[in-house]
């Protein structure tokens, strides 16, 4: 286990696994509000009853960005399963890049960490795109 070995390493392996599942579980109920909230169609019946080019806008935004909130919280949740997995072969806590631990700090903060915080930082050198925002 790449965050130690011994009853702290398992205690911690719980502890992520806990909080990993619990946010899960809060993301599919976020996705399952989200679905609800778009399946109500009382802007598509107030288009309805006034239409203009307006309406037709604020109905499609608000498609839009129900489906924006959903795509982003489907990616958090694979994420999860991928750290869920790591977990579960033991290379949870280990960064990809060097093979280093990622120090348990990081990961409080940021449990589907996947690189320690000097590859992380080197890896979005490499990889930003125009869509990445920058200082």
């Amino acid at each position: 286990m790449a965050l130690t070995t011994g009853s702290r390493g398992e205690d911690r392996t719980l502890h992520f696994k806990a909080r990993l599942r619990d946010r899960a579980d809060q993301l599919r109920e976020e996705i399952r509000s989200t679905l609800a909230r778009s399946n109500d169609e009382s802007h598509v019946r107030i288009s309805e009853l006034a239409r203009d080019e307006g309406d037709d806008s604020f109905s499609d935004l608000i498609v839009d960005l129900n489906l924006s909130d959903i795509d982003r919280d489907a990616q958090e949740l694979r994420r999860i399963d991928a750290a869920l997995l790591r977990l579960k072969e033991g290379t949870f806590g280990r960064c990809v890049d060097c093979d280093q631990p990622i120090p348990v700090a990081r990961l409080e903060a940021e449990p589907t960490a996947v690189r320690c915080i000097g590859c992380q930082e080197r890896y979005e050198k490499t990889h930003a795109t125009q869509s990445t925002p920058t200082l």
